[in-house]
């Protein structure tokens, strides 16, 4: 909607723009691949999402879904699903994919969808229990309603997915993430794009003295330098 509103979309569009690759923020493995957009090109859809095998650690993140009623992929996230079928929503046997949020899209046909919708998509709202200051458990509760944008897959006729390496999904949502980010298990290369120097990562687990963002920059004062030319590299 924010596309269409801002009107980023005609702009992009007049200046010869025909496809867009959009990603989280957060998600510094998301990375241009000339690859994927020629596969994305070719195949012709309006919408495509990049997902990755779930393992036991995804098991509480978005999946896709085949809709039966009119056999579309749907996006299904964990607050949308039944008390009674969450372990049915855990079983990564039944459930393969999940979504990394890295999405392609044709932006004619984008154009088209949002104009069709009067630039309301209606996606499903998600619920999220949150506190005002998020470094703060004790502050005001409050709840946060949000839509993914991974759920427009329902929206386009003829949307897809692709399977990706893990290597393009490599959120840091928390100061576990961050702090392997920051250490030497992982190198930029020269394009831009991380490399992982040790298979399987390993896993941190930090006490809940280090889960605050202040508090954790207070006990490793030094990983901000390496985290600042991480960043800047990443952007180039």
């Amino acid at each position: 909607m924010s596309l269409l509103s801002s009107g980023m979309l005609d702009d992009l569009l007049d200046a010869g723009f025909r496809y867009a690759f959009v990603s989280n923020a957060d998600n510094v493995g998301a990375a241009p691949s000339a690859a994927i957009a020629d596969w994305f090109a070719r195949r012709g859809a309006a919408f495509a999402m990049e997902v990755c095998r779930r393992t036991p650690a995804d098991r509480k993140g978005g999946h896709l879904a085949l809709r039966i009623e009119d056999n579309r992929l749907i996006l299904r996230e964990l607050a949308q699903v039944a008390p009674e079928d969450r372990v049915h929503f855990a079983d990564i046997e039944r459930h393969h994919y999940f979504n990394t949020n890295n999405l392609w899209l044709d932006l004619r046909q984008a154009k088209a969808a949002l104009e069709e919708h009067s630039g309301v998509l209606g996606l499903p709202l998600i619920r999220n229990d949150k506190h005002v200051d998020p470094n703060d458990p004790t502050s005001t509760p409050v709840i946060q309603v949000e839509s993914a944008m991974g759920a427009a897959i329902e929206i386009f006729d003829g949307a897809t997915a692709i399977e990706v390496p893990a290597s393009r999904f490599r959120p840091v949502k928390s100061t576990e993430d961050l702090l392997l980010l920051r250490s030497d298990a992982f190198r930029v290369a020269d394009d831009g794009t991380l490399d992982a120097l040790v298979d399987p990562l390993p896993l941190i687990t930090l006490n809940p003295n280090y889960r605050g963002i202040r508090d954790f920059n207070a006990r490793f004062p030094l990983t901000a330098f390496v985290e600042e030319r991480l960043v800047l590299h990443h952007q180039r």
